[in-house]
């Protein structure tokens, strides 16, 4: 994206400026650093969203793009609270180190959550599991109808553009109909950052206040800020078990299955979601300087690497944001 740069007058053409002394000297232009014009561009997106809408939410999980897009909003209406309410999708199969910090930086910030619980619509019959045993496609029906019963009209995501090519595909204001589903030929265009959050009764508005950052800027970003995050996302031992080529977290979700032994290794988790679908990668970065040294070297994108669910078809993502996934 464009560096914003804002000029300093010279005083030459006969306005005040200058150095004061009648010299004509002028000041080399101030220009905002890449992480200044990301954080800058975020929080006027969240300003922006709460001028403009009635009842917003901020999605939140505790993962590190979820910390980052809640940290934009804390800078963006300081020194008042943050106006939104948070709202977690909890597979019951999410990591315990997430879910404590998720519930301490609430507590932290005197934050209000709410949890829509995958868990509780398998136990009503409502969702069934899946024989692979993955509930991140089952997140869809918890969220859109949370979304429609407290009629939150503006949904804030952490989706980046470059972590997966349907993702690339939102506008940073994405219309949902009155089903939640999206239709990418309903994208409306973003010029000048100019957003449109016109929506019918029953529409609501997915934000993405982080689609122009790439995950480097993210850790960038977060070593910058001094931004704290759960310990999975550093090096650490971890029992783990290999499938399809990816180390997962052995667990009561199902896994592993025979034929699938566990064993102990060096690694970490470039992005959080469900255990039966986030694969862990072998690293020895235990600090934020080795991550980004790590991340700079990688060719592949963080779900790229470490995401079972995005790599069930190409088109696997899209078919799920169609039906009200974000």
């Amino acid at each position: 994206m464009a560096t914003s740069v804002a000029s300093v007058t010279d005083g030459t053409d006969g306005s005040e400026g200058g150095d004061g002394e009648g010299t004509g000297g002028s000041e080399a232009p101030y220009a905002l650093s890449h992480l200044d014009a990301l954080e800058s561009e975020g929080v006027h997106i969240f300003r922006e969203v709460a001028g403009e809408f009635e009842r917003p939410v901020i999605l939140f999980s505790g993962g590190k793009d979820s910390i980052v897009m809640l940290h934009l909003a804390l800078k963006a209406f300081a020194p008042a609270p943050v106006p939104f309410t948070l709202l977690h999708v909890d597979t019951g199969h999410n990591f315990p180190e997430v879910l404590a910090y998720r519930d301490r930086t609430v507590a932290e910030h005197g934050l209000r959550l709410q949890v829509a619980s995958v868990q509780e619509y398998i136990d009503a019959g409502t969702l069934r599991e899946r024989p692979d045993g993955t509930r991140n496609p089952l997140q869809t029906l918890p969220l859109t109808e949370k979304i429609q019963a407290e009629r939150f009209d503006a949904v804030f995501g952490g989706g980046r553009r470059d972590e997966e090519k349907a993702r690339a595909k939102e506008r940073v204001f994405s219309l949902r109909d009155e089903f939640s589903q999206w239709d990418p030929r309903r994208q409306r265009p973003e010029l000048w950052q100019l957003y449109n959050g016109r929506h019918a009764p029953g529409e609501h508005v997915r934000v993405f206040p982080l689609s122009n950052w790439t995950e480097l800027d993210v850790w960038q970003y977060i070593a910058r800020e001094g931004i704290e995050l759960p310990e999975i996302y550093f090096a650490h031992e971890r029992e783990v078990f290999n499938r399809h080529g990816m180390w997962l977290t052995a667990g009561d979700w199902g896994g592993p299955k025979d034929g699938e032994p566990t064993e102990t290794r060096l690694v970490r988790y470039r992005t959080v979601g469900d255990m039966s679908c986030t694969g862990a990668v072998d690293s020895e970065a235990t600090t934020l300087d080795a991550v980004i040294t790590e991340i700079t070297a990688s060719r592949l994108t963080e779900r790229g690497a470490s995401r079972a669910d995005d790599k069930m078809s190409e088109a696997a993502m899209e078919d799920r944001k169609r039906e009200g996934y974000f």
